[in-house]
């Protein structure tokens, strides 16, 4: 047997020891350290990155989804800190449901990993922006779901989603604290053609992004409309969710 067979025969038998072969070359005893070890370090890690998804599961059916994390998927990623990303993609394209399992895991799974995320994430947001330049912090999600992701938990677990969707606003400040924000639909909107502006350069137009975007909500682009869409950037750039400065137009 080669050093790779030897290698694959090795995983195999930790992702599943009940199917995997234990190797000739390991003892038994030794052997059931490893697998221990590698089971408890990654039902440790997702416990810990996903403690209100934990919550709503019994052990043993807890313990069952893990196994079948470990052994169904093939991580694209060697680092541990994208094992939350890894776990999201296994419940996306290979989890399968059991009776009882909440409908709305995977969104709930997801809005524990943005705080770990946006935590971990680069800074690019020191760069000195010149007068009258807006740009959205990278450092800022507008994030849509259709439940109500922020109030799911083992108390409250409805079985279908509200009519509305609930949109959000996740960002991390200069005090590097991740911070949570609830949006409407309109400022939810707003956020988004803010973000995707912003990813060609400065945000362009700003008069006519704001223009575009009242005639799609249905709204009056009177001088109140954009005293208040001012104010609320104004807001945006002091929680440091935009960068730089309103343009003069």
């Amino acid at each position: 047997m080669s050093a790779q067979q030897w290698q694959e025969q090795f995983a195999t038998r930790i992702r599943d020891p009940e199917q995997g072969v234990q190797p000739s070359w390991i003892q038994p005893e030794r052997m059931a350290i490893y697998e221990a070890l590698f089971f408890n370090n990654v039902d440790s890690f997702v416990s810990n990155g996903f403690p209100v998804l934990r919550s709503l599961f019994a052990e043993a059916r807890w313990l069952c989804l893990i196994r079948a994390f470990m052994r169904d998927h093939r991580c694209t990623t060697p680092y541990f800190s994208k094992l939350g990303e890894e776990f999201i993609a296994w419940l996306k394209t290979a989890y399968r449901a059991e009776d009882g399992d909440p409908t709305f895991l995977v969104e709930l799974a997801h809005y524990e990993w943005v705080e770990l995320a946006l935590t971990l994430a680069e800074s690019t947001t020191g760069e000195q922006l010149p007068a009258g330049t807006l740009h959205w912090s990278p450092l800022a999600l507008p994030l849509a779901y259709h439940w109500p992701v922020q109030h799911l938990g083992a108390e409250y677990r409805p079985e279908s989603p509200p009519e509305q969707p609930t949109c959000l606003l996740v960002w991390r400040d200069t005090e590097e604290q991740v911070r949570f924000m609830q949006l409407t639909p309109f400022t939810y909107h707003l956020a988004c053609r803010l973000r995707e502006a912003s990813e060609q350069g400065p945000v362009p137009r700003l008069a006519g992004l704001l223009s575009e975007l009242a005639k799609q909500s249905d709204l009056n682009a009177d001088e109140a409309y954009f005293q208040h869409v001012h104010s609320l950037l104004e807001t945006w750039l002091r929680q440091d969710i935009l960068l730089g400065t309103l343009p003069l137009e």
